[in-house]
């Protein structure tokens, strides 16, 4: 769905949307389940930057809630995480704020994002509300096993026949040290 500013100088735009899975990409590690419910306004802010420079910022907020899949960090298996977030996020026009003297920013400046000329696309938006909402590395369960780094079974559903990993001798200088110190 595209945000325009020529429809939010009109009037505020009001949404209530279900989106399929397959209508956000999210990359290859993370699958929506289910539809992704979100509800919101979009509106557009006049920045006065001067007596004649007036630039058109879009404020957007939103709620969203639905499910999605995550691999298991150890074990690849898919974990199903709960969303229900939401956001209040202003864009400005892209290219409005380069140039110019470096300066500090603040942090309200922050949460500033950015829009193309012909508007803001409102699945980018969610994605990354979405991706920045999942944990930054999901397991299965706590003790999760992983997978043989031999011949890659699930340690969790299988178990594995190979060998034990041979000593690389580079590391025999420490174990001589090891059963020293424990004697």
């Amino acid at each position: 769905m595209l945000i325009t500013i020529p429809d939010l100088e009109r009037e505020p735009l009001v949404f209530d949307l279900s989106l399929a899975p397959g209508a956000v990409d999210y990359g290859e590690e993370v699958s929506q389940v289910g539809p992704l419910a979100v509800a919101g306004l979009a509106e557009v802010l006049e920045e006065h930057r001067g007596p004649r420079e007036v630039v058109p910022d879009i404020r957007l907020r939103a709620k969203y809630s639905g499910k999605v899949e995550v691999v298991c960090a150890r074990c690849l298996e898919p974990v199903e995480h709960a969303l229900k977030g939401d956001f209040d996020l202003i864009f400005r026009p892209l290219g409005l704020d380069e140039g110019g003297s470096e300066h500090s920013i603040t942090t309200d400046e922050t949460e500033i994002g950015y829009y193309q000329k012909s508007g803001l696309v409102l699945e980018d938006v969610l994605r990354e509300q979405v991706l920045l909402s999942l944990p930054a590395k999901t397991l299965c369960r706590q003790d999760c096993k992983g997978l043989c780094p031999r011949c890659g079974r699930n340690l969790n559903s299988e178990t594995c026949t190979c060998d034990a990993a041979p000593v690389d001798p580079r590391w025999s200088a420490l174990s001589d040290l090891g059963s020293r110190l424990k004697s």
